[in-house]
């Protein structure tokens, strides 16, 4: 049970062109996890379908297979499709409704949940009300730390439910787009922004990605900045989920956190410099990443 963490959410293909890469921002988070050296178990739904095989066998192969991984004999597979902008920059077309719409509360996912220490969520899958009701339940049912992964991807989304997810988290992760989005209004400062968020919500821990300017994490009434490296990027596509990852290793750790914030904007960088979201570690490079600040 200790320091054992259980990621639920969306998986699916990313297709950029003629290439498709597996994806999903708590599978990424969780493959990460895995490089990581984290315990790490992960929870979706997949269709009965040729993708979904696919899917299924990649799991496997990467340590994330289990009978958290539900099948769906009505909904498809997801498959999405990437583009990117002239500065490599994503943007994701996302069907609806797929598999992962309908994770279901069934024993193996409560008694999962039981068993971890922390447990990673994201906005995307409660789009319907299914998977919606299923983690809220689960939030609802077990004594962990609840990150919050903001992660939003336009239309998929309600500030309802944002508002909702965030009430029962104790570690919210936005990017900075997200947290003007979601604050609104005030103060242009930053700080202040968080501040406003911190006080509406009570979350004790606040992480704020700023993209190739590093990123801002408030944690315990303080606050900690690390302004990111300098890297050639190949595409922005896992940078969060990598730098989200290392967090919770970070804390499984029990690292301070100056040291998480550094790991993770390395690692975070290191990411963007590579194609996909989940390239294999470079322990090497990365160690050059953390020597070269902006």
């Amino acid at each position: 049970m200790k320091n054992r963490v259980l990621c639920f959410g969306e998986v699916l293909w990313d297709a950029f062109g003629d290439e498709k890469k597996a994806g999903g921002a708590p599978m990424n988070v969780a493959r990460h996890l895995v490089q990581q050296h984290v315990d790490v178990v992960f929870a979706s739904r997949v269709g009965n379908d040729a993708s979904g095989n696919e899917l299924l066998d990649f799991l496997k192969n990467n340590g994330l297979y289990s009978d958290l991984i539900q099948r769906d004999n009505t909904l498809p597979t997801c498959e999405v499709t990437v583009e990117l902008d002239d500065k490599n920059q994503a943007t994701y077309i996302i069907p609806q409704p797929v598999s992962w719409d309908k994770i279901h509360l069934d024993k193996n996912l409560i008694e999962a949940a039981k068993r971890s220490s922390i447990i990673v969520f994201g906005s995307l899958a409660c789009r319907e009300k299914a998977t919606h009701d299923t983690l809220l339940n689960l939030l609802d049912e077990i004594d962990a730390i609840k990150i919050f992964d903001v992660n939003l991807r336009h239309p998929h989304y309600t500030l309802a439910t944002i508002e909702t997810l965030a009430a029962r988290a104790s570690v919210i992760k936005m990017n900075e787009e997200e947290a003007d989005l979601l604050i609104g209004g005030g103060s242009n400062d930053l700080k202040s922004k968080i501040t406003e968020f911190q006080k509406k919500y009570h979350t004790k821990t606040i992480c704020v990605t700023r993209g190739d300017q590093g990123a801002i994490i408030w944690h315990d009434y303080e606050f900690f900045e690390h302004p990111g490296f300098c890297v050639d990027v190949a595409d922005t596509v896992g940078a969060g989920d990598a730098f989200l990852a290392t967090f919770v290793a970070g804390l499984i750790a029990n690292n301070p956190i100056p040291k998480i914030l550094l790991n993770a904007c390395a690692i975070g960088a290191y990411v963007t410099s590579q194609r996909g979201a989940n390239p294999v570690y470079n322990r090497d490079e990365i160690g050059r990443i953390k020597k070269s600040l902006v």
